[in-house]
């Protein structure tokens, strides 16, 4: 319901505020027609007043103070003002990379062999310009947010300067570089970045259902069929020198196109099935080691709702699933697939009490979680890098949170499956934060627990990271007292029962 009110109404999810606390949790899918040529702002406009007759949504403007950042003036100011005329933004390069194609990435995402470092030349630009720019910078998100940085400058007029910061590619990773752009914002050009709470508008929920009404009777009928294929698709086997380079990757990218470069047909049916690698079992060889580029183009009426409803910043949604369906039926098609699923024993988290340190949650409030600190606006990743992920949980129970942390912690579900089991029997909800490492981070590699074994790799008994990284499990551990052990119970998996070494023609 957050989801549909921020997208009724055009705002960010964290400026719906209120409403029962099951508003982040409850899922629902929406299809509807409008008339061709519906302006956004009618379509947001039928779909408020679908959500007022369907679930009985009301709901106000208000404001509340919400934190950000300030731009202001620092010790020394370092920018040269400019005579006011000429072309006005930012440019920058990027250097460091394996390819030694500067400037962004080429046919594929670039390899780095060094930390990349973004050099930014800035002209004739306003500081409103500037703080709105920011949040376009690679990775500024992190540190900024989503709310509007503020210009506290009183600096009038245009300016010229350049400024550069480096992308961390060591254990610290990207969790670093928001504290990197501060600094290299303040060094460099005499500007500071200092927190500040702002009024902003917010859509306040004060009541909605959380069930529909029941659609009228014959209405799937009247709606369009979607399509179940793409327009056009081409498959061809990899130049096997592009393979194992910077071009291989790719996409799902706006538009309704998938561009994959480079992948193994287990990579597309991962991606097809939505799925993890060690999800898709069974096959000849060749499923792991022969290669494949994959064009595609979804036809228009897929696109009709996407291309017309835009997201925070004016980026587009996609209909992901659609294209899923989509790219399954061709893999069908074209390597004549055929699967089943089936369960088989696997690794698989569950949780179990040890010695919870968790605070009653206010039952008034929404269950659900957030990247951020808490409202004691504590932030230990400023202070130990390592720690990049800092979450937030509200009137959250255990079984609620064991249903989450795939979502909340997706890098830590690599090899083990994404079912975690609540055996913690704690009752209640509750308030609480974790602060983590991004999986991969901690000692170079993914942290597992095996059964809760103090000799296996990421238990509580492990040397602690000299960077002040810790895994999932141990954060859990420590902070809220919950211990993550892995256990062998069945799990679906994929198999592949027979596939074609070779695509049928296009």
């Amino acid at each position: 319901m957050v989801d549909l009110v921020s997208l009724a109404y055009g705002v960010d999810p964290d400026k719906v505020q209120g409403g029962p606390n099951w508003l982040e949790l409850d899922r629902f899918d929406v299809l509807a027609t409008a008339p061709a040529n519906t302006t956004p702002e009618a379509l947001r406009a039928m779909l408020q007043a679908l959500l007022a007759e369907r679930f009985k949504l009301v709901v106000h403007i208000d404001k509340k103070e919400m934190p950000t950042y300030a731009l202001t003036v620092g010790k020394k100011l370092q920018l040269k003002e400019a005579e006011g005329s000429g072309e006005t933004g930012c440019q920058f390069q990027v250097e460091g990379l394996g390819n030694g194609r500067g400037g962004g990435p080429p046919d594929g995402p670039p390899v780095p062999t060094a930390a990349p470092t973004l050099n930014y030349k800035c002209s004739n630009m306003t500081m409103a310009a500037l703080t709105e720019y920011m949040h376009t910078m690679p990775l500024a998100q992190q540190f900024i947010g989503a709310n509007p940085l503020v210009d506290e400058t009183e600096l009038k007029g245009s300016w010229n300067f350049e400024f550069h910061y480096a992308l961390p590619m060591g254990p610290n990773g990207p969790a670093t570089s928001g504290n990197l752009i501060a600094d290299a914002i303040e060094k460099q050009l005499g500007l500071k970045l200092e927190p500040r709470k702002v009024a902003l508008p917010v859509i306040v929920v004060e009541s909605v259902n959380e069930k529909p009404t029941d659609n009228p009777p014959g209405v799937s009928e009247k709606l369009p069929v979607a399509p179940a294929e793409f327009e056009v698709a081409d498959i061809k086997p990899s130049d096997p020198n592009a393979a194992a380079g910077p071009g291989r990757g790719g996409g799902f990218l706006p538009g309704g196109r998938i561009d994959l470069r480079g992948m193994t047909l287990k990579d597309m049916i991962v991606a097809a099935w939505d799925t993890l690698p060690h999800l898709v079992v069974g096959g000849p060889k060749f499923v792991e080691s022969d290669r494949f580029d994959l064009v595609a183009k979804a036809p228009a009426m897929v696109l009709t709702g996407a291309s017309t409803f835009t997201g925070p910043r004016g980026q587009p949604p996609v209909d992901i699933d659609a294209l899923r369906m989509m790219l399954r039926a061709l893999i069908i098609e074209r390597f004549k697939l055929e699967t089943h699923f089936e369960d088989r024993p696997m690794d698989a988290y569950t949780l179990v009490a040890a010695k919870p340190k968790l605070k009653k949650a206010d039952p008034s409030n929404r269950t659900g979680f957030q990247e951020g600190p808490g409202p004691d606006g504590k932030d230990p990743r400023k202070t130990t890098p390592a720690l990049g992920r800092l979450v937030t949980c509200h009137n959250m129970t255990m079984a609620q949170l064991a249903e989450l942390l795939p979502s909340i912690a997706g890098g830590y579900f690599q090899t083990v499956s994404r079912t975690v089991l609540d055996s913690t029997g704690i009752e209640g909800a509750y308030d609480f934060t974790l602060s983590f490492s991004p999986a991969g981070m901690v000692n170079g590699a993914e942290v597992r627990r095996k059964g809760g074994d103090a000799s296996a790799p990421g238990a509580p008994g492990e040397a602690s990271d000299p960077n002040g990284g810790m895994s999932l499990a141990d954060a859990m551990e420590k902070q809220i007292g919950i211990k993550m052990i892995t256990v062998k119970r069945p799990v679906p998996v994929l198999v592949i029962d027979k596939v074609l070494q070779k695509p049928t023609e296009n």
